[in-house]
């Protein structure tokens, strides 16, 4: 059987969606399978047009602290979120959407990038995916 990283992105921070998109592309990239099981404000970022839209979780500076930021990704040739996404889906990482998430905030799937999407699921999706799993981080 295939070692499998599971993360729950329940916090739609730019900062904390890349960290997930880090994690979950590296595990692909070691030959590990990864899926993403976006929640609440994580799953904010799958709206269309929303996975860059997040602020920093610390020193957000009224939107400076996320230019700075962006700024220092790119001059370290860091790929950009859209490119994490991108290499995550072409590596075979899936991407499950919490429903339940979607019925609180009035998210209709129309809403999100469906195209990204693998799977709408509520905990059981979740527990599915994380009960074999050699790896489960909550972001």
């Amino acid at each position: 059987m295939t070692e499998k990283t599971t993360i729950i992105v329940h916090s739609g921070d730019f900062d904390k969606i890349y960290s997930a998109l880090i994690i979950a592309t590296g595990s692909l990239s070691m030959g590990m399978d990864a899926s993403l099981f976006f929640t609440f404000w994580g799953l904010e970022r799958l709206k269309k047009n929303g996975i860059d839209k997040g602020k920093l979780s610390r020193m957000h500076m009224l939107g400076l602290g996320k230019l700075m930021v962006k700024s220092k990704i790119r001059k370290a040739k860091v790929a950009s979120l859209q490119r994490l996404l991108k290499d995550f889906r072409e590596l075979g990482g899936r991407i499950i959407a919490c429903e339940m998430t979607m019925n609180i905030m009035g998210i209709r799937k129309s809403d999100l990038m469906e195209e990204l999407i693998d799977e709408y699921g509520a905990v059981g999706a979740y527990v599915q995916e994380a009960r074999n799993s050699a790896v489960t981080l909550f972001i």
